[in-house]
């Protein structure tokens, strides 16, 4: 038997519940893993029928956590960016994704935004699964089309982000 977006959500709430921290999210990020290796699963949420780039398969009432399905059907370049008061964890699950971490030199203060340098470069293969703490910022590069599945602690289109600039 598969793995369902059901039972995703109802692993991914049973984890948050009992550990909302940093254990917890290791446990939602192994699921998401889990979920990457299950090609009904993803050929369903995550097929070339979706018309979205980003869509919510799931929010949990309780919790407020929620799962996502991105479709890129073509490259992308993202911004340095955070998750606002919130994290994520990114699941590759088809195509390669070339993801960077940013280190924060200034945070932002007032109308000035976040000055950010970079720290590191990593690819994102499919099958892979990363955290990204509150306050983490990165930003995805993507030369092709790419489907992930993303788990949001809260729905970020929903959340204010820090406006974050690159500094040399």
């Amino acid at each position: 038997m598969g793995y369902s977006l059901e039972q995703l959500a109802a692993d991914c709430h049973d984890a948050l519940k009992a550990d909302p921290g940093a254990g917890g999210r290791e446990k939602v990020r192994q699921f998401v893993s889990k979920a990457l290796k299950d090609q009904d699963l993803l050929a369903k949420y995550l097929n070339d029928e979706v018309k979205q780039e980003r869509t919510v398969l799931y929010e949990d009432k309780e919790l407020g956590f929620c799962i996502c399905g991105h479709v890129y059907k073509g490259a992308r370049q993202g911004a340095p960016h955070d998750h606002g008061p919130t994290w994520a964890i990114y699941g590759q699950a088809e195509g390669e994704t070339e993801m960077t971490d940013w280190d924060v030199v200034s945070p932002a203060e007032g109308d000035k935004p976040a000055k950010v340098k970079l720290s590191r470069k990593y690819k994102l293969v499919p099958g892979d699964a990363h955290v990204y703490p509150e306050g983490a910022v990165h930003a995805p590069y993507r030369d092709g089309p790419t489907r992930l599945i993303r788990i949001e602690g809260v729905d970020t289109m929903k959340v204010s982000r820090t406006p974050i600039e690159i500094v040399e």
